[in-house]
């Protein structure tokens, strides 16, 4: 049975597990997917990685490579395909790898996985991760890409304080933060004053 880089199969459903909080079909299937890149990279390059949906995609690249969100190394541009690329970040070259779901009607657990035509509480876990390891990268559609580098590159910027709610952003922004915008954040409602700012009390001296 293929491996995921170093790791076999077993050792890698235990890492997903510690890590993602279960052993998803997506992040198993990623690992395969994060494989195939890299064996398609040259050596010696610096390598950055764009994911193309928020869901389970970026753990895998996260447990499996230096690149995380939160070193900027991993972008997600959720735009709904699981697919990923690696890029060399200097040259914007690249090797873009997706699931092929015209590759899937051998694998029928996967696809009814992957295209939704499945129930969850319809699916057969165990089948589902058999057929995950025996496929390995045959899931894989893989092609050259070149990315835009400049696209990807966030101008530092001066920091201000938002008049409306007082916090600190990127001037770049505007004249207040993107969240006092509106329509980004989750909150039903505006979050008090008295449960979200404690202004420093000054004594007064006689």
């Amino acid at each position: 049975m293929p491996n995921i880089l170093s790791y076999s199969f077993d050792e890698y459903v235990k890492m997903v597990a510690s890590f993602h909080g279960y052993p998803a079909p997506g992040v198993l299937i990623g690992g395969y997917m994060v494989d195939a890149a890299y064996k398609r990279l040259p050596e010696g390059g610096l390598y950055n990685v764009v994911c193309e949906t928020a869901k389970c995609l970026p753990d895998a690249v996260q447990l499996l490579t230096p690149c995380s969100i939160g070193n900027q190394w991993l972008k997600v541009i959720d735009v709904g395909r699981y697919a990923l690329t690696f890029y060399e970040k200097r040259t914007g070259e690249g090797v873009r790898v997706y699931l092929d779901w015209r590759l899937l009607d051998t694998w029928p657990e996967i696809r009814g996985w992957f295209l939704k035509l499945t129930p969850k509480e319809a699916q057969d876990e165990a089948s589902l991760l058999r057929e995950i390891q025996e496929a390995g990268t045959d899931l894989c559609g893989i092609e050259e890409v070149k990315i835009a580098l400049d696209s990807l590159i966030r101008r530092k910027s001066p920091i201000s304080i938002c008049p409306s709610c007082k916090e600190a952003y990127h001037t770049s922004d505007g004249a207040i933060c993107p969240a006092c915008k509106g329509g980004l954040l989750p909150y039903a409602s505006p979050i008090p004053d008295g449960c979200r700012r404690h202004e420093p009390q000054r004594s007064s001296r006689g």
